[in-house]
């Protein structure tokens, strides 16, 4: 069964840092894509940066352009949205999710086609003065 772990968020002031962590289990080869979404509330849910599990290849949202970076770790499971230089407007509960093969990362950040279903309970951000 596929499980998907977030963790790492808390509070943080303007310029400060955090990483958040994705760890999957049960993933199959289906899955190909890993994200990093966000939501504040009476918002949509925005694609923050999304990265393809084998190839590496990524994509940043315009908003966290130099200042977030996404990894994976060796095995592929275990996805890191590194998060630097933060500013008040990143506040929102991240979520991580996973999207199946087909799209690119950016299609899958930009227009969540083929995610999968069901969203996890998220880790929150605060970043306030």
């Amino acid at each position: 069964q596929l499980q998907l772990v977030e963790s790492g968020g808390g509070l943080a002031q303007p310029g400060g840092s955090l990483r958040l962590s994705c760890a999957a289990s049960g993933l199959t080869l289906y899955y190909t894509n890993i994200g990093w979404f966000r939501q504040t509330p009476g918002k949509e849910r925005e694609g923050v940066s999304c990265i393809n599990r084998y190839d590496g290849s990524a994509y940043y949202a315009d908003s966290v352009k130099g200042r977030f970076t996404i990894s994976r770790d060796n095995d592929k499971t275990t996805v890191y949205l590194q998060m630097n230089n933060l500013k008040p407007e990143d506040t929102a509960v991240y979520y991580c999710q996973v999207g199946k093969s087909g799209p690119t990362v950016q299609e899958m950040c930009v227009t969540g086609r083929r995610l999968r279903g069901s969203w996890g309970q998220g880790t929150q951000v605060t970043v306030f003065s």
